[in-house]
C-alpha cells in the first residue's frame, strides 16, 4: 500500500466514533515502533514531521524511513503529514517532496490573514492531491519551533469556524479547547479539563467536518518516574487525562496528535539502561529498550484512547 491522504481515514473515524493517532517521528526507531504497533493492531496511522524533525533528520531521510515502514507494514493505511508548517514555502516543499498531508499554522496572524495564507496553501496542495489542516485559536506550550505563552493562547471561537472552513477550503481544522504542547501542560494542583462545550458547538456549526486536537499527550507518569529516578529532572510534568481524549475521539475529533509521550518513553528507556549498565556504549543496547517503550505507548493509545484498533 502506498502513502494515502487522510480523507478516507477521517470519514471512517468520524462515522465510527474513533480517532486516528498522529505520531511525530524523528528517527528510525520511532518510525519502527509506531508502525509495528499499528501493524500488529491493524490500525490506520498518521506519521507527522515537524519543522524541527526536518532540520534534525533531513526531509529525504524521513520520507525514505516512512517508505521502508510501508514496505514492512503493507496492510495498514499510513499518511505522511507536515506538522505546524509555518508558511507557504515549507508546505509547498513538503507537497512537492512526497507528503500526502500538510498543516499550515497561521494561527498567530489575524483571522483575515489566517484565511488568506491558508487558502493559498489549500489551492496549491489540492492541485497536487494533498490535503490540508489549518489551525484556528492558539494552543499554549512549546513544541519545536512552536512557542505560545499561556497569556497569548486563546480558545477557538465557534462563531468563526464556518466562515474559516468555507473561505479556505481546508480539509480539517485544529482547534484550541484546553490542550497544550509539551510535557508541562497544567499547573500542579489544577484539574485539567477540556472545553467540550466549545467542541460540541463547533460540531453543530460544521457537522461532519473532521476536527484535530494538538498538544494531546497525557505524559505517562511511569515514564516520568523512571526518568527522574535515573538522573532526570522532570518536575510537575502533567498531561491531558486519557478519559477526556477518549471522549473527544467519540465526537468530531478525528485526529489526535501525540509527541511528548513518545519522547518520554524513549528517554526513559535510554536513561534506565545507561544508568543500570554504565559499561554499555553500543547504541543498539539502549535504543532497543527505548524503541520497545515507544511501541508500548503507541499500542496503548491505539487500544485505550483512540479506539482505532482493527479499523485499517
Amino acid at each position: 500500500m502506498a502513502l494515502v491522504t487522510t480523507t478516507e481515514m477521517f470519514k471512517k473515524a468520524y462515522e465510527g466514533g474513533y480517532a486516528i493517532g498522529a505520531f511525530n517521528v524523528n528517527n528510525m526507531e520511532i518510525v519502527q515502533a509506531i508502525t509495528e504497533a499499528a501493524g500488529e493492531l491493524n490500525s490506520p496511522i498518521i506519521l507527522q514531521v515537524s519543522a524541527g524533525a526536518r532540520k534534525y533528520a533531513n526531509h529525504t531521510y524521513l520520507v525514505k524511513l516512512v517508505e521502508a515502514a510501508i514496505a514492512e507494514n503493507p496492510n495498514i493505511p499510513i499518511a505522511l503529514h507536515l506538522d505546524h508548517g509555518a508558511d507557504f514555502d515549507i508546505c509547498k516543499s513538503c507537497v512537492d517532496g512526497g507528503f500526502t498531508s500538510v498543516m499550515i499554522d497561521a494561527s498567530k496572524y489575524s483571522f483575515e490573514e489566517n484565511i488568506e495564507i491558508t487558502k493559498k496553501v489549500v489551492e496549491y496542495a489540492h492541485a497536487h492531491n494533498v490535503v490540508v489542516e489549518a489551525e484556528l485559536g492558539k494552543l499554549a506550550g512549546i513544541e519545536d519551533d512552536v512557542n505560545v505563552s499561556a497569556e497569548d493562547s486563546s480558545y477557538t471561537q465557534p462563531d468563526e469556524v464556518e466562515e474559516f472552513v468555507t473561505k479556505t477550503g481546508v480539509d480539517s481544522l485544529a482547534i484550541a479547547i484546553g490542550t497544550s504542547h509539551g510535557a508541562f501542560k497544567f499547573k500542579p494542583g489544577t484539574k485539567p479539563q477540556l472545553r467540550f462545550d466549545i467542541l460540541h458547538e463547533i460540531e453543530q456549526r460544521i457537522p461532519g467536518f473532521p476536527i484535530v486536537l494538538h498538544g494531546a499527550s497525557s505524559v505517562p507518569q511511569n515514564y516520568v518516574k523512571i526518568i527522574n529516578e535515573n538522573g532526570g529532572a522532570l518536575k510537575d510534568a502533567i498531561g491531558v487525562p486519557e478519559d477526556q481524549l477518549r471522549e473527544a475521539a467519540r465526537s468530531a475529533v478525528c485526529k489526535i496528535n501525540i509527541d511528548s509521550d513518545l519522547r518520554l518513553g524513549l528517554t526513559a528507556g535510554i536513561r534506565q539502561v545507561m544508568n543500570e549498565h554504565p559499561d554499555y556504549f553500543d547504541p543498539r543496547q539502549y535504543l532497543t529498550v527505548a524503541r520497545a517503550n515507544v511501541k508500548d505507548v503507541v499500542a496503548h493509545k491505539i487500544k485505550e484512547v483512540l479506539g482505532s484498533a482493527g479499523k485499517a
